[in-house]
């Protein structure tokens, strides 16, 4: 994550000749943040910023249209909606524009416009308080997850805390695509992860209600395999 936000950045200060432009630096006030969505992911390009004026540019490399929302923190919780674009539809670019003061933020992507979305957490700070914002990440930890011939390996035993986001990297040994599905407690699906032939992908998942999620594996031609996470 951080050095994905420092190459950006990079960018930015070489494009823009920005004179105080440092690897660890917030985004310039008023500038224009790369947010590239899919069906499962999020990703937006620096989660650093400084206070004021922002646009994030979106662009939809999924399937589905897609809402962008920005979350202030309400309570326990980033429920507070402080900015939305309309749908994106795929392969199209929308701009979610806001006012950012000091503080944390979620950044969600929303597929249909339904459930809480994938989302990254940004951080503003007015004085680049660059130690504060490297401990919050865009997630709480990573599960790596292999999908092999067998079944799969890296998702037993699993437990969560409520409002716990877990990553989940699924690399793909077999010849055929694959398909990780999260089952919240009602068997509703809240993310799908899709790994070509031996490939990898990812995604954030926010586990918002305690009980037994299912983690299910399908794909072609191959009977599904699940594993359990508990949430409590």
């Amino acid at each position: 994550m951080k050095s994905r936000t420092a190459a950006v950045v990079a960018a930015i200060c070489a494009t823009a000749a920005l004179t105080a432009c440092g690897d660890d630096d917030p985004a310039p006030t008023g500038w224009q943040v790369p947010v590239t969505a899919t069906d499962t992911s999020c990703e937006v390009a620096t989660t650093l910023f400084n206070p004021g004026a922002v646009t994030f540019a979106v662009t939809n490399r999924g399937q589905q249209a897609t809402g962008v929302f920005l979350y202030g923190r309400e309570g326990a919780g980033f429920t507070k909606v402080v900015a939305e674009a309309a749908d994106v539809a795929p392969g199209k670019t929308g701009d979610l524009r806001a006012t950012l003061a000091t503080g944390l933020y979620e950044v969600a992507c929303k597929p249909g416009r339904q459930g809480d979305g994938v989302r990254t957490r940004i951080t503003v700070s007015d004085d680049g308080a660059v130690a504060s914002a490297a401990a919050e990440t865009a997630y709480d930890r990573e599960v790596a997850v292999e999908l092999t011939a067998a079944g799969i390996t890296g998702a037993e035993g699993l437990i969560a805390e409520p409002g716990e986001k877990i990553q989940f990297r699924v690399t793909n040994k077999t010849t055929a695509a694959r398909t990780l599905d999260v089952l919240n407690p009602d068997g509703k699906r809240a993310a799908e992860v899709k790994a070509e032939p031996n490939g990898t992908a990812d995604a954030v998942v926010t586990f918002v209600g305690a009980g037994t999620w299912t983690l299910k594996v399908k794909g072609d031609g191959a009977a599904p395999v699940t594993r359990q996470l508990i949430v409590r």
